[in-house]
């Protein structure tokens, strides 16, 4: 029971103050890459947009178990988990419905809010950077952001392809890579707070 509701005075106020500057830049440029997504009919940016309102609702869980146990923070980490799995099963599905419409997005669009969203996850990664290996809460939180930043060069590598051939397969193809990228860090964070969770051996 000590261990579930725990709090700590050392680190934790340093990862409060992270977070929430992380939480902010995640929620306004949820905003802007939906938006963008719309405008340029693009599935890499509508998937990445999503991604940020998921790292918005991610943080803002991570800010609630800062310094408290195992057992929470390993919660926190399975929502995390889960939330990864959803997006990618979502964006999967929209990968599918461009399939079917094979709408051509807006390039310039697309490279625009795509360089836009880099420059702001290059600044949540580099917040995390140091924290990355405090605990589980903040090493979880630091795999969302390496996913976005991975994620908006994606969106970046699909704007070029888009302009140079005027189809939509290299969105396409970025989306589904995005929604791959979304599954395996899931198993990853899924499996460190599943092993967490699991009871200790009496000593």
């Amino acid at each position: 029971m000590t261990d579930c509701c725990a709090i700590t005075d050392e680190v934790p106020a340093r990862q409060r103050r992270i977070l929430t500057v992380v939480l902010a830049i995640n929620a306004a440029m949820f905003v802007v890459e939906l938006a963008g997504g719309l405008l340029a009919h693009s599935t890499a940016l509508l998937a990445d947009s999503v991604d940020m309102l998921g790292d918005a609702i991610v943080y803002g869980f991570s800010l609630y178990v800062v310094g408290r146990g195992r057992q929470w923070q390993a919660r926190g980490a399975l929502l995390k988990g889960g939330a990864m799995a959803a997006f990618g099963v979502g964006v999967l599905a929209e990968v599918a419905l461009k399939l079917v419409r094979g709408v051509v997005p807006a390039a310039a669009i697309m490279s625009g809010v795509g360089v836009l969203a880099l420059a702001a996850n290059g600044v949540v990664l580099a917040c995390l950077w140091r924290r990355r290996d405090d605990d589980l809460n903040m090493r979880s939180a630091w795999l969302c952001s390496r996913n976005d930043v991975m994620a908006n060069a994606g969106v970046l590598a699909a704007a070029g392809g888009v302009a140079v051939t005027g189809s939509p397969w290299p969105d396409i193809v970025a989306g589904a890579a995005i929604a791959l990228l979304f599954c395996t860090s899931a198993v990853e964070v899924l499996h460190t707070a599943g092993r967490q969770l699991r009871p200790r051996p009496a000593p």
